[in-house]
Parts: structure tokens; sequence; C-alpha cells
């Protein structure tokens, strides 16, 4: 089974669709995610995220939600 993790974009760099990146907030924790699959992403934008690839944009209450999930399980 693989999780994909929400987080907040919180820059975003490179112009080249294949080179665009962002660090990005996972309840805290700040990682740099490729955007190739997702160009339409955009700074503040809420995403889900899997290895390290983000995979689609969620809204931030589909995210906090989320987070309250794994919080509960002891996992956030």
């Amino acid at each position: 089974m693989c999780l994909a993790t929400p987080g907040q974009i919180l820059s975003i760099h490179g112009d080249d669709l294949l080179e665009r990146t962002a660090r990005v907030s996972f309840g805290g924790a700040v990682r740099e995610v490729s955007l190739a699959c997702l160009p339409e992403a955009q700074v503040g934008d809420y995403i889900l995220a899997h290895v390290g690839f983000a995979l689609s944009v969620v809204d931030e209450a589909e995210a906090r939600q989320v987070f309250e999930y794994l919080k509960a399980m002891g996992a956030g």
C-alpha cells in the first residue's frame, strides 16, 4: 500500500517542466518535491506527494483532515 502525504507549497524553483521543484511543508517538515507531474501547482497550494513527486492538488480542508487522521494514528 502506498501513502501520498499532503503538504503545502512554500516556494517553487525552475522554469523547465522537468526541473521544476517546490519546497513543501509536510506538517512542519520541509522537503524538496518534483512538480514535473503537476505543472499547474502554485505557491500556497496543498498537494499530495509520494516518493518526492507531487501527484495532485487538494483543497486545504482535505489536507487538514488527513493531518488529523495521521495525528490520531500517532504518525503525525
